[in-house]
C-alpha cells in the first residue's frame, strides 16, 4: 500500500480498511528509517493513524496541517513525497528532524520549538478568511493544529485559544488536535496532565455526549439547535463543562487516535462542520506504538541513536569522558547535600539537564515546571527573594524563550538566580533551531549579569560550584552538548575569583620579519581548537600567547590590556554569534585607545544560520576550527 503513495492525494480513495494497512506499513518504515539515522521515534511512533487520517480526509498542502513542535512529523514527511529521502534524515545535507518551510509546501510553520502551532494556525485561518471575503472565488482552508499534552502547559497555548474565542469568524476554519498520550519528552507535570486524565476516563461525559448527539440529530433543524444548547448545559452541570468549552472551542473526545474507525469519520465531520466554531478534538495515543521496545521505555525512545530494529539495542558511543552535562550535575548534587538552600528548576527537561540525579537526590528542592521557561525563571527569582539559592537549568536556545522575565524579574532586582545553560554554541543533528549562538549577546547586555563559560569539564566543575557560592546577583554558566576531553577531575569543585581570566600558554621566540607576536583570547570550549592553532603557529616560527578568558561579563581588563600591550594581533575566539564576546572586548579596546595600537580580530560564529550536520563540520562551516584560527592570524600579519 505504502509504495502505492507517492502524495497525501491517494489516500483519499482508500477505504478505512487499507488505510489502516497503510499505517502499519508507515509504522515498519519509520521504525526501518529511524533505525539508520537516529532521532525522535517515540512521538512519531505515536501518531501513524493520525498522520493518515488526517492527510485522507483533509485536502493537503490546501488544507493547513501544523505539527507542533515537529519532532513527530516523520511519518508525515514519508506521506508528503519525501519518502525517498527519509534515510537522510538529520543527516548532512538531508531533511530536516523538524517541519521547515523550506523543504516542502506540506510544511506550511517551521517548528522545533513548542507550544506555537495554536497560535500560527489561527494566524492562518483568520488570513484565509480574510483573502475569501475580498476574493469571492478562493475557498477558505482548514487549519488543523496538532499539539501535544506536554506542549499545551505552555502558557502560549493559552494565549492562543483565548484569543480564538474573540479572533472573528476565520477561526471557525480552526481545529486544534490535542494528541494526549500522558509523556512529551519526560512524563508530564502539573494540572493540566491531572486534569486531562480526569477527561480521559470520565466516562459518564462520554455516554452523555454521544446520546445527546443521536437525539439531535433525528430533530427539525431548530429543535436540533435548541437541543444542542440544552446537551451543553446538561453536560456542564454533569462534569462541569471542560476547560476547552470556557475558553470557547467545541470540544470533542476523548477518541481513540489508533483506531481508524473512529479517527475518520470524526474528522470527516469536524471537516465539513459550518457553526461549530474553533474546535478541539482530543485524541489519546500511545507514544512508541507498535514498537514494542519503544511502548516500554518512552523516555528513552523520544530521541534515540541508531538501533537494531529487532531488538530495539541502541549503539552506543564507545566509552569515552563524562559529557558536560554530567560533571556539572556531578558537583551541583554534591554542593546541595551540604547546602540545603540550593534548589533546581527546569522546564521539561530533568535528563537533557542533568537535573534527574538532583531529583532523586534531593526531591523535595527539585521543580520540573513543565514546557514554562517563562515561569520558570520568575519562579526561580520568586525563591531568590526568600534566600534559597536556585539553579535555574534550560538549553540555550529554550532560554530565549523567557528573556523578559531574564531582564524583568531576575537582573533588574539584581536577584541571585544562577542561570544553568547547557547545549551552548552549535548542537549537531538538530540543527539551528537548537543551536545555542545568542546567549552570551542577549544576556551580555544586561547590566549586572555574570557570565562564565568553561574551556573544559575541569573548568565547569570550579564554576559550578563558584554559582553556587555567588550571592552577588544573577549568574550564568554556559558549556557546550558532548563530551569533555578527558581530564582528571578531583572530588569537588574549587571557587573562583570573578572576572578573572587565565593565561594558558606563554609567547615563544619568534622568528621572521614581524614582531610583536600574536595572543588568542579565547571564550569557552573552543580553547582545544586555539591551541591546536597555536601548535600551527608555532610550527610556521610564531608561537602565540594563549589565554582563556573564563568570563564573558565581567571582563578581565587587566588580562586584555596586557596583551593589546604586548602583541601586535590580538584575537578573539567564541562559539557565539557576533557582537557577543568579542564586541565587548573591542569596546574596552577603543575606549582605553588600545585599538590604535592592536591588530584586533573577533572570531565568532558566521550571520548565519548553520544547518544540521556533526558539531565538528559546523564549526569547520562557521570558521571556528584550528586551520581557520591560525589563517585568521598569520592573515593579520600578511602571512
Amino acid at each position: 500500500m505504502l509504495d502505492r503513495v507517492s502524495c497525501p492525494a491517494d489516500l483519499r480513495n482508500l477505504s478505512v480498511e487499507q488505510l489502516k494497512q497503510l499505517a502499519e506499513e508507515l509504522r515498519a518504515e519509520t521504525v526501518d528509517a529511524v533505525s539508520t539515522t537516529g532521532g525522535h521515534l517515540g512521538a512519531s511512533l505515536g501518531v501513524v493513524e493520525l498522520t493518515v487520517a488526517l492527510h485522507a480526509v483533509f485536502d493537503t498542502p490546501a488544507d493547513r496541517v501544523i505539527w507542533d513542535v515537529g519532532h513527530q512529523a516523520y511519518p508525515h514527511k514519508i506521506l508528503t513525497g519525501r519518502r525517498d529521502r527519509i534515510r537522510t534524515l538529520r543527516q548532512p545535507g538531508g531533511l530536516s528532524g523538524f517541519t521547515r518551510r523550506s523543504e516542502s509546501e506540506y510544511d506550511p510553520f517551521g517548528a522545533a520549538h513548542s507550544s506555537t502551532s495554536i497560535s500560527a494556525g489561527l494566524g492562518m485561518a483568520v488570513a484565509h478568511h480574510l483573502r475569501a471575503e475580498h476574493d469571492p472565488s478562493y475557498r477558505e482552508r482548514n487549519v488543523v493544529a496538532v499539539i501535544g499534552d506536554g506542549s499545551i502547559s505552555a502558557g502560549m497555548a493559552y494565549e492562543a485559544m483565548n484569543n480564538a474565542s474573540v479572533a472573528g469568524p476565520g477561526a471557525s476554519r480552526l481545529i486544534v488536535v490535542l494528541n494526549d498520550n500522558e509523556m512529551s519528552i519526560a512524563p508530564p507535570v502539573g494540572a493540566m496532565s491531572n486534569y486531562l486524565s480526569r477527561l480521559m476516563s470520565s466516562r459518564q461525559f462520554l455516554g452523555l455526549r454521544d446520546l445527546a448527539g443521536k437525539v439531535a440529530r433525528r430533530l427539525p433543524e431548530r429543535l436540533e439547535r435548541t437541543a444542542k444548547k440544552a446537551e451543553e448545559y446538561a453536560r456542564g452541570m454533569i462534569t462541569g463543562g471542560t476547560l476547552f468549552e470556557e475558553l470557547g472551542f467545541y470540544y470533542v473526545g476523548p477518541v481513540d487516535g489508533h483506531d481508524m474507525n473512529q479517527l475518520v469519520p470524526i474528522l470527516r465531520n469536524l471537516r465539513d462542520a459550518d457553526d461549530k466554531g474553533p474546535i478541539l478534538l482530543h485524541v489519546i495515543t500511545e507514544k512508541g506504538r507498535g514498537y514494542r521496545p519503544a511502548e516500554s521505555a518512552g523516555d528513552k525512545y523520544h530521541a534515540v541513536a541508531k538501533f537494531n530494529v529487532v531488538t530495539g539495542e541502541q549503539k552506543k558511543a564507545p566509552p569515552g569522558p563524562p559529557s558536560y552535562t554530567s560533571v556539572f550535575s556531578r558537583e551541583l548534587v554534591r554542593r546541595a547535600k551540604l547546602d540545603d538552600t540550593i534548589v533546581a528548576v527546569t522546564a521539561a527537561m530533568p535528563s537533557g539537564t542533568g537535573l534527574d540525579a538532583f531529583a532523586r537526590a534531593c526531591p523535595d528542592r527539585f521543580f520540573d515546571v513543565g514546557i514554562a521557561e517563562q515561569h520558570a525563571v520568575t519562579f526561580a527569582a520568586g525563591m531568590a527573594t526568600e534566600g534559597l539559592r536556585p539553579f535555574c537549568a534550560i538549553y540555550s536556545t529554550f532560554l530565549q524563550r523567557a528573556y523578559d522575565q531574564v531582564m524583568h524579574d531576575v537582573v533588574l532586582q539584581n536577584l541571585p538566580v544562577r542561570f544553568a545553560i547547557d547545549r551552548a554554541g552549535l548542537v549537531g543533528a538538530d540543527g539551528a533551531t537548537h543551536a545555542g549562538a545568542f546567549d552570551i549577546n542577549y544576556l551580555g547586555c544586561l547590566p549586572g549579569m555574570t557570565i562564565m563559560a568553561p574551556s573544559d569539564e575541569l573548568e565547569l566543575l570550579h564554576m559550578t560550584a563558584t554559582a553556587c557560592a555567588f550571592d552577588g546577583g544573577p549568574i550564568a554558566l554556559r558549556y557546550p552538548r558532548g563530551n569533555g576531553l578527558g581530564l582528571a577531575l578531583p572530588e569537588k569543585g574549587s571557587v573562583l575569583e570573578i572576572g578573572r581570566g587565565r593565561i594558558v600558554r606563554e609567547m615563544g621566540r619568534q622568528a621572521g620579519r614581524e614582531k610583536g607576536g600574536i595572543a588568542i583570547l579565547s571564550l569557552g570550549a573552543r580553547l582545544a581548537e586555539v591551541l591546536k592553532a597555536a601548535d600551527m603557529l608555532a610550527a610556521g616560527g610564531l608561537p602565540p600567547t594563549v589565554a582563556d578568558a573564563r568570563f564573558a561579563k565581567p571582563l578581565d581588563t587587566a588580562l586584555i590590556e596586557q596583551l593589546a600591550r604586548n602583541h601586535a594581533v590580538l584575537l578573539t575566539v567564541e562559539d557565539g554569534a557576533e557582537g557577543g564576546f568579542g564586541a565587548y572586548v573591542m569596546h574596552h579596546l577603543a575606549r582605553t585607545g588600545l585599538l590604535d595600537t592592536i591588530r584586533f580580530r573577533p572570531m565568532t560564529l558566521p550571520d548565519r544560520f548553520i544547518d544540521h550536520n556533526t558539531q565538528d563540520v559546523q564549526y569547520h562551516e562557521a570558521g571556528l576550527d584550528a586551520a581557520a584560527i591560525a589563517h585568521t592570524a598569520f592573515h593579520a600579519l600578511g602571512i
